[in-house]
């Protein structure tokens, strides 16, 4: 049967690409794509893109159309680079762009596979450096099982690079994702979200959102640099929420990590968290911070401050040190110390340290190395030494 067989050599390596093609005998030299074509922006087709559309149109030449074609690109060392199958070529009349209808590929990567895709048209551009696919996208990482679907896929292979456009998702054991762009990294494995990004994880039960996830897939790591917000659930019922200005979440060992104006609204017990910088160990039920650590109690109408803290979900005692503070709105009490730890539930404290206690009604100061009690019935004990009592006529 006679083929169509169109190659390009460069320094006496097989660098370009071939293609396979049903038809009559013909031999073509490509002399270098179109430099200054471009990836269409993330949006929908507009009059100008259409007009643009139907100039290409023109420019082709139907003599040099093929079906059931194979063609293949090589990198500068004669390895197989992608290799895409298309029902039907289409070549533009310079030779530098060629168009594919109903396109199936695979691409590589030092000489393995990394990447199957399918769309329903697709581009070869830059002199076989780039291509477009087009039209319910379906692209399949070979190594993870990663699966990506969208509108547009751009392949940059000197890059290592996949951008998926338009109504992103993308399903792997880890997470569900979706967003307006993802740009893969094949070679670190490493997936960039933009654009109304959500994921959901199973593995805890977590909801992201935010405007750019980063996404390290061997790592199992989910960070972001914009403001983000996480849910936690039991089973369909949300419990706890966090937002920060920047986040990273670590799926594999289980923790979340908070940074700039973070927050954590805990529903057992509820409680509010507030740092600069919070870790959540979901697996050890802890949350801690290294930081001024402030936490607000509505029903208990108590709120705590720490130079540095840690809360225990499990046992739901609170430890806090350097210059705390705990203030009770409903009697207007306060007390001061060095340490302080604190269960939630209860109430009760013990406080350690240039103990201060003050209260409103009856009006008291109290000073001493330590104290025991519960700032909502005023029940404090004050000992351990040197004991200031005064009352406030």
């Amino acid at each position: 049967m006679p083929i169509l067989f169109l190659s390009r050599r460069k320094h006496t390596r097989q660098t370009g690409y071939n293609l396979y093609a049903t038809g009559l005998v013909l031999s073509i030299v490509c002399f270098g794509l179109l430099s200054t074509v471009t990836a269409c922006g993330n949006r929908n087709l507009t009059a100008e893109k259409i007009a643009q559309d139907s100039k290409q149109a023109e420019d082709f030449d139907n003599s040099l159309t093929f079906n059931a074609v194979t063609l293949e690109e090589f990198d500068n060392k004669g390895r197989l680079w992608w290799k895409v199958k298309a029902a039907q070529a289409s070549y533009s009349k310079d030779k530098k762009i060629a168009r594919l209808q109903q396109p199936t590929g695979e691409f590589f990567q030092d000489g393995k596979s990394v990447l199957q895709v399918k769309g329903q048209q697709g581009e070869v551009q830059q002199n076989g450096q780039t291509i477009f696919l087009r039209g319910k996208i379906v692209a399949t990482d070979t190594r993870d099982g990663l699966v990506m679907k969208g509108d547009e896929l751009e392949w940059q292979p000197r890059k290592d690079l996949v951008i998926v456009r338009n109504n992103l998702t993308g399903t792997h054991r880890q997470l569900k994702v979706a967003a307006k762009e993802g740009r893969l990294f094949t070679r670190t494995q490493r997936l960039e979200l933009q654009g109304g990004v959500t994921a959901k994880a199973t593995n805890p039960t977590l909801n992201f959102q935010s405007e750019h996830l980063i996404w390290q897939i061997k790592q199992q790591t989910l960070a972001s640099d914009r403001p983000l917000q996480i849910d936690r659930f039991n089973k369909t019922v949300l419990t706890d929420r966090a937002t920060a200005n920047q986040g990273v979440a670590n799926l594999k060992a289980k923790t979340i990590t908070l940074k700039q104006n973070a927050q954590i609204a805990l529903a057992d017990p509820p409680t509010q968290l507030a740092s600069n910088n919070l870790v959540w160990d979901l697996q050890g039920q802890t949350v801690g911070s290294e930081e001024l650590l402030t936490i607000n109690n509505q029903q208990q109408q108590v709120s705590l401050s720490g130079n540095q803290g840690r809360i225990d979900l499990k046992s739901k005692m609170l430890y806090l040190e350097g210059d705390v503070r705990g203030v009770g709105a409903k009697n207007q009490s306060q007390l001061n110390s060095d340490r302080l730890n604190w269960n939630i539930v209860t109430q009760r404290f013990e406080a350690d340290g240039n103990v201060k206690y003050q209260q409103g009604q009856p009006p008291l100061n109290l000073a001493g190395p330590r104290a025991t009690g519960t700032l909502r019935d005023q029940n404090i004990l004050v000992g351990g030494g040197r004991v200031v009592t005064e009352f406030v006529p």
